[in-house]
């Protein structure tokens, strides 16, 4: 076959992104194509920084390459990647590409933990992340972040005060933690706790993300109501750890997201706390907690387990010091980076398959 550039993506059409199923040059992943005598060079753009994919897309575009023109031939595959986004003409957070809400059952989980090196995975991936920490009683994010003494900026807007969220390890921060003092406990009614929410989607100044993690509090109440009646969720994260009393929460916190009134996709499920692994012995599991836990749930609801998370001393550290333990090394670090490509697979297909999701308008 003469090496054309028609002939280069004829090839390449023949190659088929494992998730989506469909192939890379309908799903224009593919740019950029140059032919010279026997060189060829073209763009692969995958749907995120963080695709575990990556180097078996890579792969099966040079066999197709080489299936085609022969093995003379010299390719040269760049791999870089635009988040997907269904989100069109957006009033609120119109710079944002995915929402996704991470909520558990009940308290003591590890969701903000979760959310922490979570969003701190998808940083170090290249993706743009902020947090809005919408636990308005019990604000964890300052204090994983080693920020509880700072306070974010006010920039004037359009004649109104906009709040300048601040930035650790790569990711936007803004919490009621930033602005109350640490030691004093926020005594509110609900719609207070409310129209703080509110306030950190429409008065802050996100700017372009790609994924904005919103860390919502234990159980389900005003405020994740408040939440999906007033922007549209792209998907949730729910976290658990293998008890049954957990499962029994997280269940009822995976079926809010899917209440027709609601109906907020469920990116799957993280079984937190789901082994314990000494450092020492980083090869052995004791499952403390039971087995298995997260897997049947998420069998039951048909939705993805994303990552099961070890419980190991350095996690409780790192968020004690406010060091998050992705930013580490070991084998703890591993299992939240791969959550975070999971995660961000997850959305992918998400966006591919499915409609944007639709703010509720229930009154509750």
């Amino acid at each position: 076959m003469l090496i054309t550039k028609a002939n280069v993506l004829k090839a390449l059409s023949t190659v088929e992104d494992p998730d989506l199923k469909k192939d890379l040059v309908s799903l224009q992943m593919i740019e950029g194509v140059e032919v010279e005598d026997l060189f060829i060079s073209f763009t692969v753009v995958l749907t995120t920084p963080a695709c575990p994919l990556k180097e078996l897309i890579r792969k099966d575009c040079l066999s197709a390459i080489e299936k085609a023109f022969g093995d003379q031939v010299k390719v040269d595959i760049k791999m870089s990647s635009s988040v997907t986004s269904i989100r069109d003409n957006a009033p609120l957070l119109p710079g944002v590409k995915n929402i996704i809400a991470v909520s558990s059952g009940k308290g003591g989980v590890g969701k903000s933990t979760v959310t922490s090196n979570l969003a701190v995975a998808l940083a170090q991936s290249g993706a743009s992340v902020g947090i809005i920490d919408a636990d308005i009683f019990g604000p964890s994010i300052p204090t994983m972040f080693n920020c509880e003494h700072e306070q974010p900026g006010i920039r004037e807007e359009n004649g109104k005060n906009k709040i300048i969220p601040l930035e650790q390890y790569g990711v936007k921060l803004i919490s009621i933690g930033f602005l109350t003092p640490s030691d004093n406990a926020v005594v509110w009614r609900g719609p207070m706790a409310s129209s703080a929410l509110k306030q950190f989607i429409a008065d802050t100044l996100w700017g372009e993300l790609d994924y904005l993690l919103i860390d919502l509090p234990p159980g389900t109440s005003d405020i994740h109501l408040t939440l999906v009646q007033t922007v549209p969720v792209t998907g949730a994260v729910v976290v658990t750890t293998p008890q049954k009393v957990a499962l029994a929460d997280a269940t009822k916190g995976l079926s809010m997201f899917q209440q027709p009134q609601i109906n907020v996709p469920v990116l799957g499920i993280v079984e937190n706390m789901a082994y314990f692994t000494p450092e020492e012995l980083p090869d052995n599991k004791y499952y403390l907690f039971g087995k298995g836990g997260g897997q049947a749930l998420s069998e039951k609801f048909n939705v993805p387990l994303l990552g099961e998370i070890p419980i190991v001393q350095s996690i409780r550290e790192s968020g004690d010091s406010g060091y998050p333990a992705v930013l580490k090394d070991g084998p703890t670090a591993e299992a939240f980076r791969d959550l975070a490509a999971e995660v961000a697979r997850q959305v992918a297909i998400r966006n591919a398959e499915q409609q944007e999701t639709k703010i509720v308008e229930i009154n509750t």
